[in-house]
């Protein structure tokens, strides 16, 4: 499997216009993100990639650069642009985008001594942990149109509301009961052909409901609430899709698994997952999938 994902890696950076040399530069762009991959691909930290008896035989004539060399030009923008260029030509959906959305988001887990000061302490899996989340808009089809990461404690109605201005969806958001707010409503109803789907505080047929509420929340409540409710509840029970998606991301070897001890700061765990969801999707790409029975 890493082999196969190792060729797709490189036939996609092959057909990427990558920027000019800099003769300056001993090593291009396209050295440093490929021994950036070869990291990630076998959960190891950059260090391991640098060592010439960590690669196949055939590539020991391929220059590594040092483990300070690497941390310097993975900073640099010409880097960060080739491998955000490899991420929206594997995330992105192939053909029309997919009508139905769902909104979530993944605790990231780190030990509770860790002295990372970026991380959050805060809810996760039916527990209090450690570390981050990675808030994600994803398609039925299996495509990512944005993803971002947080602390553990950050609120995901905070973070969702920083997603959708930059999501390019529309259709319908399905999310759990947690994302119900008149304020995420608004921002669905501003962009236009977009309408939020939840749970509804207090379960259906609630009588007792805030008198303010968005056009959006109670477009929502005419779908989930009226006297044939079969579209809605039927489209809201398939919400449990990115769940699926998640389980994807972590149950293969090489995916994204609890943040390793080198993935510490937001920075280094924002790299981090990108590269996973990279490789997530050249493993599972995206595809056409029936979300309504």
């Amino acid at each position: 499997m890493e082999h196969q994902l190792w060729k797709e890696i490189l036939a996609i950076i092959r057909v990427i216009d990558k920027p000019r040399r800099n003769p300056r530069c001993r090593y291009s762009c396209e050295d440093i993100v490929l021994v950036w991959f070869w990291a990630v691909l076998h959960d190891r930290p950059v260090s391991w990639a640098c060592k010439r008896r960590n690669w196949p035989f055939h590539q020991w004539r391929r220059r590594l650069p040092s483990n300070s060399r690497m941390s310097v030009r993975l900073r640099t923008q010409e880097v960060q642009d080739l491998i955000q260029e490899i991420e929206a030509r594997t995330l992105c959906a192939k053909g029309p985008p997919p009508l139905v959305w769902a909104l979530d988001a993944k605790p990231l887990v780190i030990g509770s001594c860790s002295k990372d000061r970026q991380a959050g302490f805060g809810r996760a899996a039916q527990s209090k942990a450690k570390g981050y989340k990675l808030h994600a808009i994803v398609g039925m089809d299996g495509s990512i149109s944005a993803w971002r990461i947080a602390p553990m404690n950050k609120d995901e109605r905070v973070m969702a509301r920083r997603l959708l201005p930059g999501a390019k969806i529309q259709g319908y958001l399905l999310a759990d009961g947690n994302y119900d707010s008149n304020r995420l409503h608004e921002i669905c109803a501003d962009r236009g052909e977009l309408q939020l789907l939840t749970p509804p505080r207090g379960g259906y047929g609630c009588t007792k409901r805030d008198r303010r509420q968005s056009p959006g929340r109670r477009r929502m409540l005419e779908l989930l609430e009226a006297p044939q409710p079969c579209f809605g509840r039927q489209l809201l029970e398939t919400r449990d899709a990115i769940e699926r998606q998640f389980g994807n991301l972590t149950n293969w070897g090489g995916g994204l698994a609890c943040l390793p001890s080198w993935a510490r700061t937001h920075r280094r765990v924002h790299r981090w997952v990108q590269a996973k969801l990279i490789l997530d999707a050249l493993k599972h790409p995206p595809r056409k999938r029936t979300y309504v029975n």
